[in-house]
């Protein structure tokens, strides 16, 4: 679950003791864009702390009046077959909470060359797919390669 007003921007190598199973798959360096916050750069503890997890209620820049405290995102590959990364579509579902709770919940769909078939309305969510699937990418390929070497 990554805070909704996370826009990530580049890949953070923090100290977690397993990045890969943050919820954009790895850490992320970015800016706030909680309103009144917009463009500010959080510092590295915010970033391990708050903005990569979400439900955030230590973080001072969180608004209290919000429709979402984190979102959840899960990818599948549509084609169903093992060139379905280099020929095909994956489906990105995303679940954003609220108190613990569903409030919203969609699915993206991308290209083999990332292009997203339907742009979200919220540019917010948006980013934190494009981020979570280029690390869904990045772990797949990475395994795809280690299997093919064993």
């Amino acid at each position: 679950m990554a805070c909704p007003y996370f826009l990530p921007i580049e890949k953070f190598d923090g100290t977690w003791l397993h990045p890969q199973r943050l919820p954009l798959g790895c850490g992320w360096k970015g800016q706030c864009a909680a309103p009144g916050h917009e463009g500010e750069v959080p510092s590295d503890e915010e970033l391990r702390e708050f903005c990569n997890l979400g439900y955030a209620q230590g973080c001072d820049r969180l608004p209290r009046e919000r429709a979402w405290d984190s979102v959840r995102f899960g990818a599948r590959m549509l084609e169903g077959d093992e060139d379905a990364l280099a020929l095909g579509r994956i489906q990105i579902r995303y679940v954003c909470e609220r108190d613990h709770r569903p409030a919203a919940q969609g699915t993206l769909v991308f290209d083999a060359q990332l292009r997203c078939e339907q742009i979200h309305f919220d540019v917010r969510l948006q980013k934190l797919a494009e981020c979570f699937l280029r690390s869904y990418l990045e772990r797949r390929r990475s395994s795809e390669t280690e299997q093919a070497i064993t």
